[in-house]
């Protein structure tokens, strides 16, 4: 299946006092690519699929080596791992041609804001899911 890339331009800002891409700062890169993968490349006008809300129930992030500032944006590859009811596991890896920097994985949980309370993974939404699905990571997949 196919995965999402996202471009994802550093900041100045994004660097701590060691010179290097802050830790929380990640979480940020891994949100801008999911955002990207499920408001701009998720279906067209007119759907409602996505647009009903979601939470974050969970972020694990390896770190595996630190990325310092420079010009030209890093590549978050994002596909999703698993499809349940209620949620969906996406995982990531930033990287360049030389590096990969983080893995990572994200659990989202459909929201509906209007009732406050969790919902169900739509027909649509899981459909347009499944075109970026890769099986979960191993051990062996995550070892550096």
């Amino acid at each position: 299946m196919a995965r999402h890339i996202y471009r994802c331009p550093l900041r100045w800002s994004d660097m701590d006092a060691f010179g290097h891409v802050n830790n929380a700062v990640f979480i940020r890169y891994l949100e801008e690519a999911r955002i990207d993968l499920t408001f701009r490349v998720a279906p067209g006008e007119g759907s409602d699929s996505f647009a009903g809300g979601s939470v974050v129930a969970r972020h694990e992030i390896d770190y595996l080596r630190p990325l310092v500032h420079r010009y030209e944006p890093v590549t978050v590859e994002t596909w999703v791992t698993k499809i349940s009811a209620a949620s969906v596991h996406y995982s990531y890896e930033v990287k360049d041609e030389n590096h990969v920097y983080v893995r990572a994985t994200t659990v989202v949980v459909p929201y509906n804001l209007a009732e406050g309370r969790p919902r169900r993974v739509t027909a649509e939404e899981r459909a347009f899911l499944e075109a970026f699905r890769e099986g979960e990571r191993t051990e062996e997949a995550v070892a550096v």
